[in-house]
């Protein structure tokens, strides 16, 4: 049996706001809106992986700090990890964590994204 990743899920109280902040601040692409006149779902493209952002319903619960249980981040390689940091901050994101060297080969930092989800920016050296 093989497996392979098809999409990530999330769930957001305004999903093209939500859409709109990975457009702008990681070059993901739309690919449909699905709902019509109430957008129930968004898809995007980000970096060959399918993100699907759905409406969350009424009594959707505030997410929860980390560590947690279940998905605790999305992680999204970059070349640069200081011009990505700089670049993002500077479009007013903000950050739960300036960059850390987890090894001699991986360098990474945490940002906050809609809805609290949480994004990991990583360089790992060849």
């Amino acid at each position: 049996m093989t497996y392979r990743c098809d999409h990530v899920h999330l769930r957001s109280r305004d999903p093209v706001a939500a859409a709109a902040f990975y457009v702008e601040m990681f070059g993901a692409r739309e690919t449909d809106r699905i709902g019509g006149e109430t957008v129930q779902r968004v898809i995007l493209d980000l970096g060959g992986l399918a993100v699907f952002i759905e409406q969350a319903p009424e009594e959707a619960h505030a997410p929860l700090t980390t560590p947690c249980l279940g998905l605790e981040h999305i992680g999204l390689a970059v070349e640069d990890i200081e011009s990505s940091v700089a670049e993002l901050k500077g479009k007013g994101v903000s950050f739960r964590t300036d960059i850390i060297a987890r090894s001699p080969t991986l360098r990474i930092a945490f940002l906050d994204g809609p809805d609290g989800a949480v994004i990991e920016l990583l360089q790992r050296a060849a």
